[in-house]
């Protein structure tokens, strides 16, 4: 499924992450992955992550996983993205936006995030057998980062 739209630019580039499994981040005191839960009737940005990636694995790249959680969080009707989703994306990425590494999920909830040979991501659980085996580089990973820290170090 490519959910982008065919625009010619974006001012903003985002970095094409493949093959790469981001860690849980090393002040994270988690030790098994929690799922988010919405606190009121907008859901976090976190959460919105959580449903997408875990709904469906290896979906979305990192572009489709931002414009999916822009387009959720400011309650874009059907009708509104199937006019306007050209404008709405190259407007999004007009500016630049965090990878995977700032997210809440691997910094705070325990949720490792795996980016696979095309750049679609999938989470894997800190307590899980696949985090561990991707961590170690395996399946095809040649890059392992951790998130980054919640505090400075």
């Amino acid at each position: 499924m490519n959910i982008a739209p065919s625009v010619s630019q974006n001012k903003a580039q985002i970095l094409e992450i493949v093959n790469t499994f981001i860690k849980i981040a090393p002040d994270s005191t988690a030790t098994k992955a929690v799922i988010p839960k919405a606190r009121d009737d907008k859901k976090s940005i976190q959460v919105i992550q959580y449903e997408l990636l875990s709904a469906q694995p290896y979906l979305l790249t990192l572009q489709e996983l931002i414009f999916e959680v822009f387009v959720q969080r400011n309650q874009i009707s059907s009708t509104d993205l199937e006019l306007h989703k050209t404008t709405i994306w190259t407007e999004l990425f007009s500016k630049n936006h965090p990878c995977m590494r700032a997210s809440m999920l691997p910094k705070k909830y325990g949720w490792g995030v795996h980016y696979d040979a095309e750049g679609k991501i999938a989470l894997h659980g800190v307590e899980s057998v696949p985090y561990q085996q991707l961590a170690a580089f395996g399946e095809g990973v040649q890059k392992v980062e951790f998130a980054m820290r919640s505090k400075r170090a």
